[in-house]
């Protein structure tokens, strides 16, 4: 009986999120980071936070998850241990108009939400790094789920003096002690938990300034400053473009913005921390089929959008994602042209199609929507409401709203008051339509990006059916995008002057031919020449497949080409030579050694993805390889550990793979 009733008695005191908020409203956060046992992925440290009871209650508490060690201290006196495994509970009898302090000492291994990188291995690149959204601040640091309780978070964060720690807000002391450095970082601004990140690893900064005098921190491996510019490109003017567009000063004290390794997503925007994958670490070459462009702009966006004001809950997603898409595309209008643009809303347009057409589409206050319905049916709505209203009443109205609802949490109807107040329209049915409806109104969008005479001159080209212009397409003016719309859809009709077109006009002529006439053989291999690790790819494998009597040119062509940074030139080339007797057998052993070492966890997960599918074609495995795939089952990004989980489970149809998987795991 007294187990079920203390049990009885947690259910009752773990309020509901939003009753903490009617209750208790936390002001500020301080606090002490110190890191153990890293292999053992140790955290720990104390926090003070300082609140207001707003209303009669005999209870606060605090999201904990999966704690080893916690305990509070209120007010200086009062000790608590109450701890259910997710909250930590405070039972005191607290009146309102008061003010409190709450003393929390802590200690974790997290599961989630703070990842240690390589700190089980010699190489690699050791890092420690959060990812707050989705996953919750509250597995590494006693704090709050609940994205409406906004706290003003400063982070002192003790480490080792050989890594750079970056945190959200300004770094106003660096204290050096023996063997470690004692980083403080202050804001200024409250935030939601979610938000609240960290970065440690060896990196170099360069710093600009906006034109507003905002500093704009941007980090990079020691060993990429070559990669810097290409990496970074246009991240000042886009910070400046945004800020006059918005019409609302960058709300926070800097930018920093931090590439790490293995990370869950494209990039985060932790408030005036924006870290990303370091995938987006590129070479000028690699500019061209992958840049970081669009995640900057896009991680930039949501500093007003997400991090200024912050949506209540799930339902108002696209106030975030949407408007974050929107503004980025914004931005890269201003660089690009508004072909661009109009272009990137059509393929948004056709996404939305495609999954409507599948019957799963659904509405844009849909908590449980797509990304793709909140992220681009988000953007193509707000590109929709400002043709309605026009420019003034739109930038006014998104104005006015975050300039209201600033440091505070919003809801759909928010928006949509300032913008039917500025522009004296009712916008309900429009609400109606393109909010509330599971439907997607496509042709209505496709009539307004017609207006684009690009987007009209697109679709006036095809070469589906019989078109007698098709034949003289590829050498006439219309648009890189066209050609490339005309290649997919006849490969045959690529004549040797078309080989004169764009780089990306080159590079669908590279992916879309597979037999390849004699004719334009010599013009085909000038592709292998060209600015594109992509093209040069494509372009080696069909080399090799059609004409295997001048194989040996193309390798020695290509031999010192690494490609992106998952090396897919460099892995294609490896598989080429090892499938080619007679080329350089003396160093094969090499090669396949070479081969096996991307599979293995000092490697980034693409990387070790593309290893492990070239292993899977060849259906060569050895013990290393499979043990790598194993460790791989059980890495943190969910995509690749359900890749490696699949491809184990394929190998265990096959005996002899079976039983060294079985030993190999049992070990």
């Amino acid at each position: 009986m007294k187990h079920f009733l203390i049990i009885l008695s947690l259910f009752v005191l773990v309020k509901t999120y939003s009753q903490q908020t009617e209750y208790a409203d936390f002001k500020t956060a301080k606090t002490d980071i110190v890191f153990g046992n890293l292999s053992k992925h140790e955290v720990s440290g104390t926090i003070t936070y300082e609140f207001d009871i707003l209303k009669n209650t005999d209870s606060i508490y605090v999201d904990a998850n999966g704690f080893k060690e916690i305990a509070s201290i209120l007010d200086g006196k009062i000790q608590g241990k109450l701890y259910d495994g997710k909250h930590l509970i405070i039972k005191h009898p607290f009146k309102p108009n008061t003010h409190h302090k709450l003393d929390i000492v802590w200690k974790t291994s997290p599961n989630k939400a703070m990842y240690f990188i390589d700190w089980d291995y010699e190489e690699g690149n050791k890092q420690i790094w959060t990812q707050g959204q989705g996953k919750y601040t509250s597995n590494w640091l006693p704090s709050f789920d609940d994205m409406n309780e906004k706290v003003e978070f400063d982070l002192t964060i003790t480490f080792n003096k050989d890594y750079e720690v970056i945190a959200n807000g300004k770094l106003i002391n660096k204290q050096i002690n023996a063997s470690t450095i004692t980083w403080h970082y202050d804001m200024q601004q409250p935030m939601s938990g979610y938000l609240v990140a960290l970065a440690i690893g060896k990196y170099d900064k360069k710093s600009e300034f906006s034109k507003s005098g905002i500093p704009l921190e941007m980090y990079y491996y020691p060993e990429d400053s070559a990669k810097f510019e290409p990496t970074y490109r246009y991240t000042k003017k886009m910070f400046d473009f945004l800020e006059e567009e918005i019409g609302v000063p960058y709300p926070w004290q800097n930018y920093k913005q931090v590439p790490v390794k293995d990370f869950l997503y494209a990039g985060m925007e932790n408030t005036s921390t924006t870290i990303f994958a370091d995938s987006f670490v590129i070479d000028s070459i690699a500019f061209v089929d992958k840049n970081y462009v669009n995640v900057n702009a896009h991680e930039l966006a949501h500093q007003w959008f997400g991090d200024l004001v912050t949506e209540t809950l799930g339902t108002h997603h696209w106030l975030q994602e949407g408007f974050a898409t929107y503004y980025a595309l914004l931005a890269e209008r201003d660089i690009f042209d508004k072909d661009y643009y109009y272009w990137q809303l059509y393929e948004y347009a056709q996404e939305l199609l495609e999954q409507d057409q599948a019957g799963q589409s659904t509405s844009l206050l849909d908590p449980k929507s797509s990304s793709t319905t909140f992220y681009k049916k988000g953007a193509l709505v707000l590109h929709l409401l400002r043709e309605k209203v026009g420019d003034e009443a739109f930038k006014k109205g998104v104005k006015n709203y975050l300039q209201k609802h600033q440091f505070k949490n919003v809801e759909t109807n928010d928006f949509i008051k300032e913008v039917e107040k500025t522009s004296g329209q009712d916008l309900s049915e429009f609400v109606k339509v393109w909010l509330e409806n599971e439907t997607f109104q496509y042709q209505e969008v496709l009539t307004s990006l017609k207006k684009s005479k690009f987007i009209e001159g697109y679709l006036a080209v095809d070469c589906d059916v019989f078109n007698p212009k098709c034949n003289t397409y590829l050498s006439s003016n219309i648009s890189d995008e066209a050609k490339i719309k005309v290649i997919s859809q006849n490969s045959t009709l690529i004549k040797k002057e078309d080989f004169n077109n764009s780089l990306k006009v080159r590079q669908a002529i590279a992916k879309n031919i597979e037999e390849i006439p004699l004719e334009l053989k010599e013009d085909y291999e000038s592709l292998l020449s060209d600015k594109s690790y992509s093209t040069i790819e494509a372009a080696l494998y069909n080399l090799c497949t059609n004409f295997p009597e001048d194989k040996l040119k193309y390798l020695f062509k290509t031999k010192d080409i690494q490609g992106f940074n998952n090396k897919n030139i460099r892995m294609l080339w490896i598989v080429l030579v090892l499938n080619t007797p007679g080329f350089e057998d003396v160093n094969k052993r090499a090669y396949f050694n070479e081969l096996v070492d991307y599979t293995s966890p000092k490697y980034d997960f693409e990387t070790r993805e593309t290893a492990f599918s070239y292993f899977n074609a060849m259906q060569v495995f050895n013990e290393t390889i499979i043990f790598n795939l194993i460790n791989a089952s059980k890495h943190h990004n969910w995509r690749f550990k359900e890749y490696s989980k699949n491809l184990l489970g394929n190998l265990k149809q096959y005996e002899k793979y079976k039983i060294l998987i079985t030993n190999l795991e049992q070990k």
